[in-house]
């Protein structure tokens, strides 16, 4: 699968990432005391700036490089919860642990502004550089505002208002930072994106994992639908974000570089990566040289199996650290479970026995995840685990893993450092974006009908071998090889009436897990009334001023001047 391209693509981005670290240092961005910067030395040549603009891609991945976006965008919502090992985490409970002195606020911030701080001291010595093509600069310049605008994306969904720079000071070290108008962070972002999309190659031809005038078209997209779909709060949503929307999705849609895939399981095999729904992902590599941090996705969706009879810890079924699991919602509410493919394609139901022992062979079932208790008199030799509806909590040490982010492909059983690749804008997506964007037009004829596009893909295929569970499960019929399209394809009827929360449901079913929920529920202004509602957990907490994060006390503490808290911090924080 890996390409020498690709493993070119990862050695440029970890080398640049490395030039670009020794120049500008670890310490903290907005940090009071004199920080070394890449100096003007380095932004005289070619080389320097392709250096530069390598390296920003790099702070992509730190994302996924612990107990970080998963932290801020699963836990804490109506479908994941914390598991074992996420139970503790303050944005599973909303607890008093969800405060500005928490590290990984702090931590996500400052790697964020770091970036942003990159692409500003880039965007300002291009002009002056020699031996750059106008091309070459407009190219370099359209990367640095695409990932301008996708690191303010970022924060802003997050934190709310914040500091808006977009100039580098070389000289001195600023610390008079005032937290901007969420109105004027969107318009920078959509100007950034904008720029971008007009100005970026239309593919990657120099290296796998280049942004694209695509990927600055669906992030576009998002970041209209984003900003129109304020009701009460006020970010500056204009009339025409709706018309913006399905403007810039449509662009992706209608491209024929982008296709869905016919099988949904076909989006997890780690032999398919790249493939051609994929728009937009960050880079790992196999060859752990090169590969840094590497991916941890993989570690917090496992739940734990090497206990159990038959069962020795792997590599195929993962690191079991335990951090999310479903909620009683996914379970038995937002899925039709019987002809809704999607359901059981997510998530890994048996676990076959890699040691012999009590009467299991290698290869026979060691573990069975239901639904449902065992059918009277049944006997078997592997363990049968049944989801407990009445107490969800019953359910923390077991339960079936989201396969999504697995990695069968690791070096080794203890390896830690992922290589899958983390997808951040699929066409899937796009789809949702483009429907959303119909509906709150009231045009539901043009919603349906991208709705069904996934609907078609997520159903029963005819001549497609079912699940198991299809008949054993859902009281289908063995053997039946019929579509289950007509039986999942919506009607402007079934989504008008309520059509947010059909959406953020249909948003689920397709995206579940993939680091958008939280912020999903936020942008619809239904985080608490979805959270007290399926989420017994973080309900005891929740209040209305946790639809944005703290602003890290780190931060706060090194402004000078500094205001009244009350303009530094957010309300409920302080």
């Amino acid at each position: 699968m890996k390409s020498n391209n690709y493993i070119k693509t990862i050695k440029a981005f970890s080398i640049a990432a490395g030039i670009l670290f020794l120049s500008v240092g670890c310490d903290d961005f907005l940090a009071e005391k004199e920080v070394p910067r890449i100096g003007n030395e380095f932004y005289k040549t070619k080389q320097g700036v392709l250096s530069a603009v390598d390296a920003t891609y790099s702070y992509m991945r730190y994302g996924v490089g612990g107990e970080f976006t998963n932290l801020f965008t699963e836990l804490g919502t109506d479908l994941i919860v914390g598991a074992v090992g996420g139970i503790s985490k303050p944005t599973d409970s909303y607890n008093s642990g969800l405060n500005p002195a928490w590290e990984n606020l702090h931590n996500w911030w400052e790697n964020n502004y770091k970036a942003i701080n990159i692409t500003n001291e880039v965007l300002q010595a291009l002009p002056e550089i020699e031996g750059m093509s106008e091309s070459e600069k407009r190219q370099c310049t359209s990367e640095m505002r695409f990932f301008r605008g996708y690191y303010y994306f970022d924060l802003v969904q997050q934190f709310g208002s914040i500091p808006l720079v977009t100039v580098a000071d070389p000289v001195s070290v600023r610390t008079d930072f005032k937290r901007a108008p969420v109105s004027n962070i969107y318009n920078q972002i959509i100007s950034d994106l904008r720029y971008a999309e007009e100005n970026l190659n239309e593919t990657a031809t120099e290296k796998k994992g280049k942004a694209t005038k695509y990927a600055a078209a669906h992030l576009l997209a998002k970041v209209y639908l984003t900003r129109g779909s304020a009701v009460a709060e006020q970010r500056g949503q204009q009339t025409t974000d709706m018309d913006s929307t399905l403007y810039y999705a449509r662009k992706v849609i209608g491209n024929t570089k982008y296709a869905l895939l016919d099988n949904f399981s076909d989006l997890w095999d780690i032999d398919n990566m790249g493939n051609k729904e994929v728009i937009f992902s960050v880079q790992f590599t196999y060859d752990l040289i090169y590969n840094g941090g590497g991916n941890y996705g993989h570690l917090y969706w496992c739940s734990s199996y090497e206990s159990v009879p038959g069962m020795v810890r792997d590599i195929a079924n993962g690191r079991p650290w335990g951090f999310h699991r479903p909620t009683n919602k996914v379970m038995f509410e937002l899925f039709d479970r019987k002809n809704d493919s999607r359901f059981y394609k997510s998530f890994r139901w048996v676990n076959y026995a890699n040691k012999a022992e009590k009467g299991l062979a290698i290869g026979d079932t060691a573990i069975y995840y239901s639904l449902n208790a065992p059918k009277p008199g049944s006997t078997h030799k592997y363990t049968y685990f049944q989801w407990n509806k009445e107490d969800e909590t019953k359910n923390n040490d077991r339960y079936p893993s989201l396969i999504k982010h697995f990695d069968p492909k690791r070096a080794t059983v203890a390896e830690q450092r992922g290589s899958r690749e983390w997808v951040r804008m699929r066409l899937g997506e796009t789809y949702l974006i483009a429907a959303e964007a119909a509906g709150r037009k009231g045009d539901y004829t043009t919603a349906i009908t991208y709705i069904n596009k996934l609907r078609e893909r997520a159903a029963w295929k005819a001549d497609e071998a079912k699940y198991p569970q299809y008949w054993i499960e859902e009281g289908g019929e063995e053997g039946d090889t019929n579509s289950t399209f007509p039986l999942i394809k919506v009607t402007e009827n079934d989504i008008k009436t309520n059509f947010v929360d059909f959406m953020l449901d249909e948003r689920g079913r397709e995206l579940l897990g993939e680091y958008y929920r939280w912020e999903d529920l936020v942008r619809c202004e239904k985080l608490v009334e979805y959270v007290t509602k399926w989420n017994a957990t973080a309900a005891r907490n929740i209040k209305d001023y946790h639809r944005v994060r703290p602003i890290p006390q780190k931060h706060i503490d090194r402004l000078n001047p500094r205001g009244p808290i009350e303009e530094e911090q957010n309300k409920g924080y302080f």
